[in-house]
């Protein structure tokens, strides 16, 4: 999962290299830009958390920033902003890594139990 969610980053930030530089491509690009990053750099510290609250405290920042970022490209989507194709695939692995971090969490707070 940690190069899984690195690889996701990387598109992420090829993403915001092909955004228009007018208002909106600068803004949205921003909050794509910080959200699809900080959900690999949050899982990645998941990975170190020292006690399962940790790692569920963690995890939980994955799936709220995975899900912002979903947000926006469904934003980016719909505003047309870049190609249909290009953001079909990345929004597919962002659901898959969603549902991967929330199946996590469940089993985190299972163990805990």
């Amino acid at each position: 999962m940690k190069k899984r969610t690195k690889e996701f980053a990387k598109s992420i930030i090829k993403l915001c290299r092909i955004f228009p530089n007018n208002m909106e491509g600068r803004l949205i690009g921003n909050q794509i830009f910080r959200s699809g990053t900080s959900a690999a750099a949050n899982y990645r510290a998941a990975c170190r958390a020292r006690s399962t609250s940790g790692v569920i405290s963690k995890l939980s920042i994955v799936e709220e920033e995975a899900d912002e970022t979903l947000f926006w490209l469904e934003l980016i989507n719909e505003m047309e902003i870049v190609d249909k194709a290009l953001l079909n695939s990345l929004m597919e692995e962002n659901d898959e890594i969603i549902a991967i971090i929330v199946s996590s969490i469940k089993t985190a707070r299972n163990n805990k139990k």
